[in-house]
């Protein structure tokens, strides 16, 4: 009981720490006022503790949530910045496609299929928008371009033609630079879709606007040694005697 509180019994005034009232001798406890306090105090830890534990789960949610959304911006810049090699090489390799066939044309000029399929990948890479379609578009080219080099086989000329061999020299150059840098976009794409498969990369792929990448993936066409007959009307003419 603390001093200047008033017995309940008899209203007697009660001095600091007394135990009992020394006129009507009513004993005092100490949970007068306390318990209600100490009730209060750990309440008011409890929701401390719960408004701490949502701040961090909130925070949590959030770090986590652009650590995916920027993770998902980071793949999709990276197949675009190894698409724009592969696009590099593929340009190169057509700014050396006039001179080659030019050159080949000097010697060969009736081979008009050749030349047309040629014309016609060009046009078609031209035209194409998305990258599924200049995929297909550089695999047909690819195969047009095989068969224009290997008409070497059939003109003597060209094969010592130094201008023809140089201009070969540097479209092999050219392809073996186009193979890396199509590694390293199919490397960035797999990266891309891995995530994307994933099921919380999914959302956020999603929420960044991020999309599924196409492989650059050489057809079997494109791959195989090209056969071209030289026999019959394609066959270089010979001079008679008359």
């Amino acid at each position: 009981m603390r001093a200047g509180n008033n017995c309940p019994s008899c209203g007697q005034v009660i001095t600091r720490d007394a135990s009992f009232c020394p006129t009507c001798g009513t004993a005092f406890t100490s949970k007068t006022g306390s318990g209600k306090k100490g009730t209060s105090m750990k309440l008011g830890k409890i929701l401390l503790l719960m408004m701490l534990a949502l701040v961090g789960a909130v925070g949590f949610v959030g770090c986590t949530g652009c650590r995916g959304y920027n993770t998902a911006i980071t793949l999709d810049e990276d197949v675009n910045a190894a698409w724009a090699q592969v696009e590099n090489q593929l340009q190169r390799r057509f700014d050396l496609i006039p001179n080659i066939v030019e050159t080949v044309k000097g010697t060969a000029a009736h081979e008009e299929k050749v030349f047309t399929n040629i014309a016609n990948a060009r046009k078609a890479y031209s035209n194409a928008k998305s990258v599924g379609a200049k995929v297909k578009a550089a695999n047909g080219f690819e195969s047009a371009l095989s068969r224009l080099l290997v008409i070497r086989e059939a003109y003597p000329d060209l094969k010592a033609n130094q201008s023809f061999m140089k201009l070969q020299d540097t479209v092999e150059g050219t392809e073996n630079r186009l193979s890396v840098e199509r590694k390293r976009y199919n490397d960035a794409v797999k990266d891309l879709n891995t995530f994307t498969r994933k099921l919380l990369g999914r959302l956020y792929a999603s929420l960044a606007g991020v999309e599924k990448a196409e492989y650059f993936e050489v057809t079997d066409e494109a791959k195989e040694v090209p056969k071209v007959d030289f026999g019959g009307d394609s066959k270089p003419e010979t001079p008679t005697g008359g």
